[in-house]
C-alpha cells in the first residue's frame, strides 16, 4: 500500500511521538507538535498511538492513494477533500484507489495529521520515525515530502481490515466512505478560538521583578512570525529581571517559556534543543501543548497561572479519556 504526492504543500513531514533517550547525546526529541491529534488519528485507524504520521502545516499536499486505504485527518481544519468533496475530520474515512486527498484554506488551527492504516512505512533512525529537519534525520529521507514522493504504509492491523470492509460496502459507487460516528467534542482540547494557555511558574520565576510577573499574567502576548517547530517567539510587555544574573544551562522540555535579554519570550515546542541557558519564567501544562500547537503568527495568547498538582490532575485525567476513546474504538466497526 503506497500514496503519491502530487504536490508537497508547505511543510508536510512523517512525525511520531518522537526520539526519545537521545538527549544526553544532543539530539532532541522532536515528534508531533500536536501530540492529542496525533494519537486520536492513530487510534481512529486502528494503529498504536505511537505509529508514525504525516504532519501537514498550513497549506496542505495533494496525495493520490495507490490502494484502497483506511484514513483519519485531526487537528487544524485545513479544508480537507476528496476528489472534490469536503470530508469530516476526527472520524475513519475509506478511500478508494485512486482517489486524490486535498487541503483548502485554512479553517481553524494550523496542523493537521493524518494518519494512515498501517502507519507510514520509513525507517527508524535512533528509535523513531520523526522527521528532525535540522540535521536530515527520519521521516522521508530525512526532509519534508516533494512532489512525486511515494510513501509505503505499513500492514494495517485486524482492527482496521474490519473497519475498511464495513466502510468499503457502505461507499458504493463513490470514491470514500466516512464513517457515521467520530470523537466526541467534549474530549477534545479547547482549541478555537481559545488564548488561554496555563502554565506553573518556571525555575526561575523568582528572579523576576514584581512588575513583570503581575504583567505575565494579566496582559496580552503575540505569536511572532520568527516562530516555527523549535519554538514560539512572542512579543508583549518586555519580562525584566529584578538584576543579571548567570545561569548554567540546564535542561529543558516542551511548553519551557525562557526569556532571552530582549525580555520577550520564548516558548520551547518539539524541536526545542536539549538545554538553555536563559532564565525560565513558566512551564506550559502538557494537558496545553495541542491548544499552543495549532497557535498561527498573530494570534493571541494569555498566560493563566496554575498549580503544579492541578497540571498533574489536567493531565491524568486526559490520559483516562485517552484509555476509554481507545477502549471504545476497539468495540466500533
Amino acid at each position: 500500500m503506497s500514496i503519491k504526492v502530487v504536490r508537497s504543500g508547505l511543510l508536510t513531514t512523517v512525525q511520531d511521538l518522537g526520539r526519545y533517550g537521545m538527549q544526553k547525546y544532543g539530539v532532541i526529541v522532536g515528534g508531533a507538535m500536536d501530540a492529542f491529534a496525533f494519537r486520536v488519528a492513530n487510534l481512529l485507524v486502528g494503529n498504536e498511538e505511537g505509529e508514525a504520521v504525516l504532519e501537514i502545516t498550513m497549506q496542505g499536499p495533494i496525495l493520490q492513494f495507490m490502494e484502497d486505504s483506511l484514513i483519519a485527518i485531526c487537528g487544524g481544519d485545513l479544508s480537507p477533500a476528496i476528489d472534490g468533496h469536503a470530508i469530516s475530520q476526527w472520524r475513519p474515512i475509506f478511500v478508494k484507489k485512486g482517489s486524490q486527498l486535498t487541503f483548502g484554506a485554512v479553517q481553524s488551527g494550523c496542523r493537521s495529521y493524518l494518519a494512515a492504516a498501517g502507519g507510514m512505512k520509513v525507517p527508524k533512525v535512533m528509535n523513531s520515525r520523526s522527521t528532525y529537519l535540522r540535521a536530515g534525520i527520519g521521516g522521508f529521507c530525512g526532509r519534508a515530502l516533494k512532489n512525486g514522493d511515494v510513501l509505503k504504509l505499513k500492514r494495517p492491523s485486524n482492527l482496521a481490515l474490519r473497519r475498511m470492509h464495513w466502510l468499503s460496502e457502505k461507499a458504493g459507487s463513490s470514491s470514500f466512505s466516512i464513517s457515521d460516528w467520530s470523537v466526541s467534542k467534549e474530549i477534545l482540547p479547547d482549541y478555537f478560538p481559545s488564548s488561554t494557555i496555563r502554565v506553573i511558574p518556571g525555575g526561575q520565576y523568582d528572579w523576576f521583578t514584581p512588575q513583570t510577573r503581575e504583567q505575565f499574567f494579566k496582559e496580552n502576548f503575540f505569536v511572532t512570525p520568527q516562530s516555527d517547530r523549535m519554538g514560539y517567539r512572542l512579543s508583549g510587555p518586555k519580562l525584566q529581571l529584578t538584576e543579571t544574573k548567570e545561569l548554567v544551562s540546564e535542561a529543558v522540555t516542551a511548553g519551557t517559556i525562557q526569556v532571552p535579554s530582549d525580555g520577550n519570550p520564548i516558548v520551547l515546542m518539539a524541536d526545542r534543543q536539549t538545554t538553555g541557558g536563559y532564565p525560565k519564567i513558566a512551564q506550559v501544562a502538557t494537558i496545553d501543548l495541542p491548544i499552543l500547537a495549532q497557535m498561527k503568527p498573530g494570534e493571541k495568547i494569555r498566560f493563566q497561572k496554575i498549580q503544579l498538582e492541578e497540571a498533574q490532575e489536567l493531565l491524568r485525567s486526559r490520559e483516562k479519556e485517552l484509555r476509554l476513546l481507545k477502549q471504545g474504538l476497539s468495540l466500533k466497526r
